[in-house]
């Protein structure tokens, strides 16, 4: 695979705030994901860009599980053709799912993925949001309501896919690839240490 059209900075010389968030991600997962180090080339965009992001997927409030919110991303992501975050998010998606197949599933076509009627409702509306934003209307909230999902859950839904429409642009126009640990995550157990 070719190399970024960016080059990611050396974590020793990015601002210390952000430095100590990449270390603490690269505790946590084993690695630090691409997105951390290409985003940290420009530090207030990457400070905008994850408190935004944390506001969205690390909130506690509303229905959305974590595997909700990452089956979003990942549907709409594939609808983008954003490769880095089809599989970073994919990852995620089978880890919380607990399903090894399920994102590529939703990433190839979620209305035939072993999914919940609320999960498919969910992303009905995600990818109208996605692909035709401008013709949402009335008719598209009583069947989330259905499904059992608030108005702010849709607000949720909403800006989950808007924010990952921006970021699945920035990562294919740079040329991020994904690292290559998330293409296992979630599809082999984890080696015990």
């Amino acid at each position: 695979m070719n190399r970024s059209r960016y080059e990611p900075p050396e974590l020793n010389n990015v601002p210390d705030d952000i430095r100590e968030k990449i270390l603490a991600v690269q505790d946590k997962a084993g690695f630090v994901p691409q997105v951390f180090l290409t985003l940290a080339r420009r530090p207030a965009e990457w400070r905008a860009f994850f408190a935004y992001h944390d506001a969205l997927m690390l909130k506690e409030e509303g229905s959305l599980t974590k595997g909700d919110r990452e089956m979003i991303v990942t549907a709409t992501s594939a609808a983008n053709q954003c490769l880095y975050c089809v599989v970073a998010h994919g990852a995620l998606l089978r880890i919380y799912e607990k399903k090894p197949l399920v994102a590529d599933q939703v990433a190839i076509n979620y209305r035939k993925a072993e999914i919940s009627p609320r999960q498919r409702a969910m992303l009905d509306f995600a990818m109208k949001v996605c692909e035709r934003s401008h013709e949402v209307d009335e008719a598209d909230f009583p069947p989330l309501h259905a499904q059992g999902f608030s108005d702010e859950d849709i607000w949720d839904i909403a800006a989950i896919t808007a924010f990952f429409g921006m970021s699945n642009r920035i990562a294919s126009f740079s040329g991020m690839l994904p690292n290559p640990e998330f293409y296992l995550m979630g599809r082999v157990p984890k080696a015990k240490g």
